[in-house]
């Protein structure tokens, strides 16, 4: 297993962690398949279109709108606010998302990317990054 550091910069931010994840898959030749698992309750990680980096704002946004922060929320854990809806977020997103590999390679579309997606930040995440036989 590889593990991938990552700080975040924004409470709510999705990073494009595509060659990083293809990176830690250096011994992967003859592996079917790669795992990326996110370790955390308020994040998790995605596949969606990374040529325009305007998608990744738009999902961004549309997820603040989708899970408001200032509805009333119970768990109050954070002397900033409320974290609450950041764990909604990340329950919205995955904590892990499965890559086919082609001779080691992600086999992902043309226009496809991995996002690490931050809903708690700024914050220091991890990403776990294995292949699987």
């Amino acid at each position: 297993m590889h593990e991938i550091n990552l700080k975040t910069e924004r409470k709510t931010q999705l990073v494009n962690i595509t060659e990083l994840v293809q990176a830690a898959l250096t011994d992967a030749n003859g592996a079917a398949a790669a795992l990326v698992y996110v370790p955390h309750t308020t994040a998790g990680v995605t596949i969606n279109e990374h040529a325009d980096p305007l998608v990744a704002e738009d999902l961004e946004n549309a997820l603040q709108k989708v899970v408001d922060d200032g509805w009333d929320w119970k768990h109050v854990e954070d002397p900033d606010g409320p974290n609450a809806p950041s764990h909604v977020r990340a329950s919205l997103m995955n904590t892990q998302i499965l890559v086919p590999l082609d001779g080691g390679r992600l086999a992902l579309g043309q226009w496809q990317g991995i996002f690490f997606c931050e809903f708690d930040g700024p914050r220091e995440r991890k990403v776990f990054v294995t292949s699987l036989g």
